[in-house]
């Protein structure tokens, strides 16, 4: 990537005005761009477009200066300013019917030499390889975008200008885009002004925004604050509101300072009074817009009533719907589980969380059909099922408790005031309400009191944070034994509901400003790796650890698919190893999965890809016995892996890899994955280290968004750990924020 900052910025408009006729359209603007990317954004005619063909020539400046690297271009010819190095990309495509995508590309390809060629084309959009030989009326919206952006990349221009390059895409084809957009930015050969409506992908691909109002620049604002003030995009845009306020007096009103608060919205009448609201422009206004007639303005005026909910208090409500436990009702713990063999022991676990003062509901679970005396039915949570309550109340039983595990975790979904959870039952009561214990937020208490406690009960916690309590004796009639368990039970989750319902009412009055969370995994042997990443980071991020142990990158995941995390550092994939070979501690078939749906950026590593875990060595399986082992401790036997394994995990890790749409750096440590792959160490084996980082080079196609990054360092020196920190940063923007993405 190119450091050196231009002499000349990349493009300089100085007091620009442009005239259709009598119309003023552009009216002095100002606009510099440095280097990188530089989002412009604005309603409809307010001269993002004009703009555009100004620069490029295509329409005649009245007054002001055009510079591109320092270079005058104001009259010039389009032609001679596409050779100078200015590319375009213009609002609607504008492709020749009769030429095929090869035919489209050949001709721009021989303008400029430079990194883009047709080949880099097809890689960064394979659906255009797909459909070279089509004619350009052949293709669909998207593929007639992907030509016209790939027609101008292959020019291979200084300074590229896009007029709404994702206008009519399909969200995929938007994440593609703006990906590419990033790309182009960090690569830093070339820069790009992008005119753009959606503001997500304008605020995700650039550091600042210009707003255009009225034929001029109003303002250049912080992208991360633009992105995350729907009020100030709405007062700034118009966006997500009905109502299109004459902009140039709504915008000229607020405080030029970027920092300015938003106005509080006025004041309804005392009494729940209906309110009259007026549009002043019941169309959206350009500058051209004539002043609406005062009946017209009466016609479009509606009468708002207190039960409307305002867009804009609907959107607050949600975002705080996540965490406020009271979202449709005063907080209620669920006291769930099968009345027709458990109801004297959950009414007993009921009343006592009464006596806290906290209000419950009996949810039964039964599947023999039976009604009981309860808060809500089995017949109720049945028709949560998506092939209707029959389906629950089956002569097979396993098939039964299925349906109804289904069913109860559709209707807790739907539930918004869950403060708690608990549930005392048997193999068969457990599996009943855990998938839906697992479905809930991680914090929110959930105990399961259960004969099964005492075993193995991975398949019921899973990745959630959900207390499991052993009942002794059965869970079947109360005596001096259950009354103590299950008294135990019902404390504890009233005593863990309650303070979690008092640490949330101080949090809700402190407001303090929480840091974005990091997922980072961790094994014994890269500890020393995580420890200084997590050091480094710990003044700006919050460094959630996870131990690689197969369910605890299943955490992790859980988290991300959330929402939770603004990134993940990935420095030990061990479970990979577990889940390919036989071991342990295996990962599932969806491992990164989460990563690659919700775009997060991802920094990975190949953190301890030298092992699979095994308990003790009598435990070890027979094909593995003569392998080289290393006994970690009395309970854990190491058994390295081998370059024929490594190359089979390096494919596994890039086919994945390749799938991941957000940011990806992904580091492979030339001196060793773990402490005991290092010169003395047990595990040291270059040959095996090679196989896998060279699968990976084979496997994984590599963009400017996502890269393989080798270091001569092993993966616990703090050389390491500072590469990873330093390629985090960029990804996520400044400390406290989460990049925005295109939705």
């Amino acid at each position: 990537m190119s450091e050196v900052r231009r002499s000349a910025p990349a493009l300089e408009v100085r007091g620009l005005d442009v005239y259709y006729g009598h119309s003023h359209a552009l009216q002095g603007v100002e606009l510099t761009l440095d280097s990188g990317v530089f989002s412009v954004v604005g309603r409809n005619g307010m001269g993002k477009t004009t703009l555009c063909k100004t620069i490029m020539g295509l329409l005649p400046s009245s007054g002001g200066s055009v510079r591109v690297r320092g270079e005058e271009i104001t009259r010039l010819s389009p032609a001679r300013i596409a050779r100078l190095g200015v590319g375009y990309v213009p609002q609607g495509r504008r492709l020749w019917r009769s030429l095929s995508v090869a035919e489209h590309l050949q001709l721009a390809a021989g303008m400029r030499r430079g990194p883009w060629t047709i080949e880099r084309v097809y890689e960064t959009f394979p659906r255009l390889a797909e459909r070279k030989d089509h004619g350009g009326g052949q293709l669909s919206g998207g593929e007639q975008q992907m030509l016209a952006i790939s027609r101008a990349l292959l020019t291979n221009p200084h300074l590229l200008i896009m007029d709404e390059p994702t206008e009519g895409l399909a969200p995929v084809i938007v994440a593609r885009v703006e990906e590419m957009l990033v790309g182009l930015g960090e690569d830093g050969d070339m820069s790009v002004l992008v005119i753009e409506q959606n503001i997500g992908v304008a605020t995700a691909i650039s550091k600042n925004v210009a707003i255009m109002v009225n034929g001029r620049v109003n303002r250049i604002i912080d992208a991360a604050r633009l992105a995350a003030d729907r009020e100030l995009q709405q007062r700034l845009l118009g966006v997500g509101f009905g109502v299109h306020a004459d902009a140039d007096t709504d915008v000229e009103a607020a405080d030029t300072n970027v920092e300015a608060e938003a106005r509080p919205a006025p004041p309804r009448p005392a009494g729940g009074a209906p309110i009259r609201v007026y549009i002043s422009n019941p169309k959206p206004p350009t500058r051209w817009s004539q002043p609406a007639a005062i009946a017209r303005i009466e016609a479009a005026a509606r009468t708002l009533t207190p039960a409307i909910t305002r867009i804009e208090d609907a959107a607050r409500q949600k975002r705080q719907a996540s965490t406020q436990l009271a979202s449709s009702g005063p907080p209620v713990v669920l006291v769930v589980g099968t009345l027709d063999t458990k109801g004297e022991e959950l009414r007993f676990i009921r009343d006592l969380i009464a006596r806290h003062g906290l209000r419950t509901r009996l949810v039964d679970v039964s599947t023999g059909g039976k009604l009981s005396t309860c808060d809500v039915s089995a017949q109720e949570i049945a028709l949560n099922h998506g092939r209707g309550g029959s389906t629950v109340f089956g002569a097979d039983r396993g098939a039964s408790i299925t349906a109804m595990a289904e069913a109860f975790a559709s209707w807790l979904r739907r539930q918004g005031n869950v403060a708690g959870i608990i549930s005392a039952g048997g193999s068969g009561g457990a599996s009943l309400v855990a998938p839906a214990m697992r479905a809930l937020p991680v914090g929110v208490p959930k105990l399961i009191i259960s004969s099964v406690a005492s075993g193995d009960v991975g398949p019921y916690v899973g990745p959630a944070d959900i207390t499991m309590m052993y009942s002794v004796t059965d869970v079947q009639g109360l005596n001096s034994i259950s009354r103590a368990v299950l008294a135990n039970g019902a404390n504890a989750i009233a005593g863990m509901v309650k303070a979690r319902l008092e640490d949330q009412a101080g949090t809700e009055r402190n407001a303090p400003a929480d840091l974005p969370a990091i997922g980072i995994t961790m094994f014994g042997v890269t500890t020393p790796a995580v420890q200084k990443i997590a050091a480094d980071l710990r003044n700006d991020f919050e460094c959630l650890v996870f131990h690689a142990t197969g369910v605890g990158g299943r955490s992790m995941e859980k988290l991300v698919d959330s929402g939770m995390l603004a990134a993940v550092i990935d420095v030990t994939t061990t479970e990979v190893c577990d889940l390919l070979m036989g071991g342990v501690f295996p990962a599932t078939d969806d491992r990164f999965g989460a990563i690659i749906r919700s775009r997060v950026p991802f920094i990975g590593s190949a953190g301890a890809l030298d092992m699979v875990n095994f308990g003790a060595p009598d435990t070890i399986p027979e094909r593995y016995r003569q392998r080289k082992l290393h006994v970690h401790n009395p309970q854990v036997t190491l058994m390295r892996t081998t370059p024929e394994e490594n190359e089979r995990i390096g494919r596994w890790i890039g086919d994945k890899l390749n799938r991941m749409d957000g940011p990806v750096r992904f580091f492979l440590p030339e001196g060793g994955v773990s402490a005991l792959d290092a010169p003395g160490q047990p595990f040291f084996d270059p040959e095996a280290d090679a196989a896998l980082f060279g699968a990976l080079e084979r496997s994984v196609r590599q963009t400017s968004n996502r890269q393989l990054i080798r270091l001569r360092h092993n993966i616990n020196e703090p050389e390491f750990a500072s590469a990873i920190v330093n390629a985090l940063r960029p990804l996520v923007g400044r400390p406290g924020t989460r990049r925005k993405v295109a939705r």
